[in-house]
């Protein structure tokens, strides 16, 4: 028994009736026969199942289809079957491009094969391709119009019975994704896998690894702003998940390979999401998806303020006024410590002189000379770290504020007031050739020189804390110069209640 498909098999017909060469399918083995005269000569024979350049067929034009909505447009490839751009509408109105162009197809499978497009709309798209080693693939992928969850059926079925289907493989990586600032760490692509068994344990892979298909729910690349997630409808149809991890340039490749089927015909399912890490969007598919959002080290600090935050925004209806109103909230709570802790200070500052009495007296006595001080200490009733423990407490919620304003996709494009369009990036008041001028991180340096001044009359030893009052707020400047405008303004608000603290305090004493 045998299938005869020399048209099929031969791209060059000329080359065909010239070499007089015969391809014909025997059951799983390809056999190529030179015909010439009376003579038949085997040049040619090799294992269906080990050839892997599919691409045999005189069809081979590369057809682009472009499907556009209301918040994304995709452009498909016949070759592979395969997604070529993917881009979405921001709030500003511009058009942004998800996939790197300069990266193979997206989602393509055989990539070498050029598809026949049997059904195209708004909604669905479908792909054919008819192998000459007797099997039939189908692609059919299904488009919301409202949301970034979209679904892909992928159909392999046998032409010749005594054929073998082939394992269907899934690729993509970091390449495909695009990187917005991927100068800075942040923007670097991370792998995250969510446990079947355990769906609430969602974990980062930072090393090459080979993974058990079934026991996973969804895999998911992300970069700072965007998120590419595989979620299959039955994980079981995949025997093994590969995850490399490439040093130069680092980035991460993933494959999901498919069981190896013995059924005449078998079907793929699999739900792919491709857009921004929206927070309430994610976490509408109950899937667990919002945890591929980075927030941070001090993530327990970090979620609830961008919650409050989120909340805060549906009442008024800025980003900018919610930093600014979240801000005096934090301080208000924080006042009654910031307020013990400045008393402290000044009350250190008028005890210096016994201080300075106790270290002349006890020069010769270490040990006396800490048991009076500490008696004198405790005498005034104060705690010589109490002036620290504002700052310390700071840095955690700096922190949180800083992860959650430079990695949250709400913020991207949402303005404030004037000139400040972006809080997720600086302010850029102007720009001299290639050089932005940043308004905020020097109106947040000027506060912080006047903080530094006031802080300065609370001190005791003025002559070692005179240099700090000019070094610090320019070295804060340059440190703050191209953080996002939100993280400035919450700096800035921040800064200013503390300078009315220190001045009204100061008054009243």
């Amino acid at each position: 028994m045998f299938h005869y498909r020399q048209k099929n098999i031969i791209k060059n017909k000329e080359k065909v009736r010239q070499n007089n060469i015969i391809f014909i399918l025997i059951s799983t083995i390809i056999i190529c026969i030179c015909n010439i005269g009376l003579i038949n000569n085997l040049v040619y024979a090799k294992l269906n199942n080990h050839v892997h350049n599919y691409n045999i067929n005189n069809n081979n034009k590369e057809i682009l289809l472009t499907v556009k909505h209301s918040n994304y447009k995709v452009v498909f490839t016949n070759k592979g079957a395969a997604i070529k751009t993917w881009a979405i509408k921001e709030r500003n109105g511009h058009w942004l491009e998800l996939l790197n162009i300069n990266s193979n197809n997206f989602m393509a499978n055989f990539e070498n094969c050029f598809y026949k497009i049997i059904h195209s709309s708004s909604n669905k798209i479908c792909f054919e391709y008819n192998s000459p080693l007797g099997w039939r693939i189908t692609k059919t992928y299904y488009l919301s119009p409202h949301n970034n969850m979209h679904n892909l059926v992928c159909s392999l079925e046998k032409v010749n019975l005594f054929t073998q289907l082939p394992i269907l493989e899934f690729n993509f990586n970091s390449f495909n994704l695009v990187n917005i600032n991927s100068t800075t760490a942040d923007s670097t692509s991370k792998i995250f896998i969510c446990n079947q068994v355990k769906p609430n344990n969602v974990s980062i892979l930072k090393h090459s690894k080979v993974l058990v298909g079934s026991l996973y729910k969804w895999i998911a690349l992300s970069n700072r702003y965007f998120v590419y997630a595989f979620i299959p409808k039955m994980p079981s149809n995949f025997d093994q998940i590969k995850i490399l991890k490439h040093s130069s340039p680092l980035h991460y490749s993933v494959k999901l390979k498919s069981n190896n089927n013995t059924l005449n015909k078998c079907s793929y399912s699999v739900d792919f999401l491709l857009g921004p890490k929206h927070y309430k969007h994610l976490k509408s598919y109950n899937l667990n998806l919002e945890k591929v959002i980075n927030f941070g080290l001090f993530s327990f600090l970090g979620k609830p303020f961008f919650l409050t935050l989120i909340l805060l925004h549906n009442l008024i209806g800025n980003y900018g006024w919610s930093i600014v109103l979240l801000t005096i909230i934090m301080q208000f709570l924080l006042l009654p410590l910031t307020l013990k802790s400045f008393k402290s200070l000044i009350v250190m500052k008028h005890l210096q002189p016994q201080i300075q009495n106790i270290q002349r007296q006890y020069a010769n006595n270490t040990r006396m000379m800490q048991m009076e001080i500490l008696n004198a200490y405790r005498t005034q009733k104060i705690n010589p770290l109490g002036g620290c423990l504002p700052t310390l407490l700071q840095l955690p919620i700096f922190w949180a504020f800083f992860t959650i304003l430079r990695n949250v996709y709400e913020l991207r494009n949402e303005g404030w007031i004037f000139w400040i369009r972006d809080l997720s990036s600086p302010d850029k008041l102007l720009h001299i050739g290639n050089f932005y001028i940043n308004f905020l991180p020097i109106l947040m340096g000027i506060i912080m020189f006047l903080q530094q001044k006031i802080t300065a009359t609370t001190t005791s030893d003025i002559s070692s804390y005179k240099n700090m009052i000019y070094i610090m707020p320019i070295l804060f400047t340059i440190m703050f110069w191209s953080f996002p405008s939100g993280l400035i303004i919450y700096w800035i608000i921040n800064s200013i209640f503390s300078l009315l603290e220190q001045y009204y305090l100061l008054k009243s004493i």
